[in-house]
């Protein structure tokens, strides 16, 4: 009986070198320590930054929603805000999609 694949290429083929998994263990290490510093961490600082600006609005502050809708804040609760984008036009929002506040003095229209 004849085999396709000499026994002193089989053998050579199977030999690995040594230490070769543990390589792969650091390098997969070294690619989530990246992934958590370039992607994960900014994340987390940016929605922190997000909750403190949702923490200090006022009545009276000037906003920009993620919709484009500038205007000022005429009440608040828990979940929702009113905002006064004219004179007697009055749009209730989610608290969330408030992107910016606004300078004192910015919307003159108001």
């Amino acid at each position: 009986m004849s085999f396709p694949i000499s026994p002193v290429i089989a053998q050579a083929a199977a030999a690995q070198p040594a230490g070769g998994g543990m390589s792969m263990i650091i390098m997969m290490v070294v690619l989530f320590g990246l992934m958590y510093f370039m992607m994960i961490r900014p994340q987390m600082k940016r929605q922190k930054e997000h909750r403190a600006l949702l923490a200090g609005l006022a009545k009276g502050d000037e906003v920009v929603t993620n919709g484009g809708i500038a205007g000022r804040v005429d009440e608040l609760g828990e979940t929702f805000i009113t905002v006064e984008i004219a004179a007697n036009v009055k749009v209730k929002v989610q608290k969330g999609s408030v992107q910016q506040v606004l300078p004192k003095g910015s919307l003159k229209s108001v």
